[in-house]
């Protein structure tokens, strides 16, 4: 089954073709960035309306580089939630109509279970039961996963996610946006012995993530340090540098209790957040400590792409779910213990 898969969720336009039997054939992405740059973060708006303008260019595009017709595709996947919902219309539209001129059946795809299921993509996909850490734009969550479909949720954030906390320490220094890598590159030029910031909720039991009060940590530091004329260059790198190590800190302790409390060896990250070099050593070091090994997607799978809802939509699609003829979803809060197995196995 050749599936031809659009995400269309926020900032980024992603369009990929994977076949169940070849794989992945070909994948495109057109990242808004630059655009949203100007504002501080994404304006919903001039992000749907780029989402209209770049995805049927980037369909073509694919197809072309796969040397496939739109006539030799077998399904469409997108992606119906979470995300804007105006960014969301755009696929849900454009994927509902190709399918419907052609034939074909097409299915909405929850986005947080596309990044769940992007190291599949790779040659050394982990297997099942595993955990997850899905640590994407507004969501941080510990997932144990059993299957398709099969999802408990082990623990998320109550505040801020982590990326969330980037994005605002990263204004708090005078970070232009996006905010994670800006303040990862900043931190490299940091002092590790100057300050600890404190790791949330890591005094206590559970699997829950709080940054709200590690972002108030942060913003008084700043300010201590401008009230008496010490934010320097290097003051800024420090604080970076603390920032992040708290946040990797953090999301390491909670996937090593995760591990713990449910015996399990496999550890899949995934989501933009997963990128970040340092969170990635000390989930290496914790892992290894427990026996378990760690699984990520390749870096351009690490932020919303195309290829994860291929994978994800094919393996539903192969179960024969799929939309009703001419209704689209676009579900802008769409929690993801709301998801089921697929009635028949892929």
């Amino acid at each position: 089954m050749r599936v031809l898969g659009i995400e269309t969720s926020c900032d980024e336009t992603g369009v990929a073709l994977y076949d169940t039997t070849q794989g992945l054939l070909a994948d495109a992405l057109h990242s808004q960035i630059a655009m949203h740059a100007e504002y501080g973060g994404v304006v919903p708006e001039l992000a749907s309306r780029d989402h209209t303008r770049r995805l049927l260019p980037l369909i073509d595009n694919v197809l072309e580089q796969a040397s496939v017709g739109r006539a030799q595709l077998d399904a469409i996947a997108y992606t119906a939630g979470p995300g804007l919902v105006g960014a969301l219309m755009v696929g849900a539209s454009t994927a509902h109509g190709m399918a419907r001129a052609l034939g074909i059946p097409v299915l909405g795809v929850h986005h947080m279970e596309g990044h769940l299921l992007a190291p599949m993509l790779e040659d050394d996909a982990p297997d099942f039961p595993f955990v997850a850490l899905l640590v994407s734009g507004g969501h941080t969550q510990l997932v144990r996963v059993d299957g398709i479909g099969r999802y408990q949720l082990l623990g998320e954030s109550v505040d801020d996610a982590a990326g969330e906390a980037f994005d605002k320490a990263a204004k708090m220094l005078g970070l232009d946006y996006p905010g994670g890598p800006r303040v990862a590159a900043l931190a490299e030029h940091g002092d590790p012995g100057r300050w600890r910031f404190p790791r949330p909720m890591t005094d206590r039991p559970g699997l829950d993530f709080s940054f709200s009060g590690l972002k108030t940590h942060t913003l008084t530091t700043i300010r201590g340090l401008e009230s008496n004329a010490q934010l320097d260059d290097q003051a800024r790198a420090d604080v970076a540098r603390a920032f992040e190590e708290a946040v990797a800190d953090t999301l390491a302790i909670k996937c090593r209790r995760a591990l713990e409390q449910t015996g399990l060896k496999r550890l899949v990250v995934a989501g933009g957040v997963s990128a970040n070099v340092r969170l990635r050593a000390r989930l290496e070091d914790a892992t290894q400590k427990r026996g378990a090994r760690v699984y990520y997607p390749r870096g351009r799978f690490c932020t919303d792409n195309g290829a994860m809802i291929a994978y994800a939509g094919a393996q539903r699609l192969l179960a024969g779910e799929r939309d009703q003829v001419g209704l689209m979803k676009a579900v802008p809060r769409w929690p993801m213990d709301q998801l089921l197995a697929p009635a028949v196995k892929p």
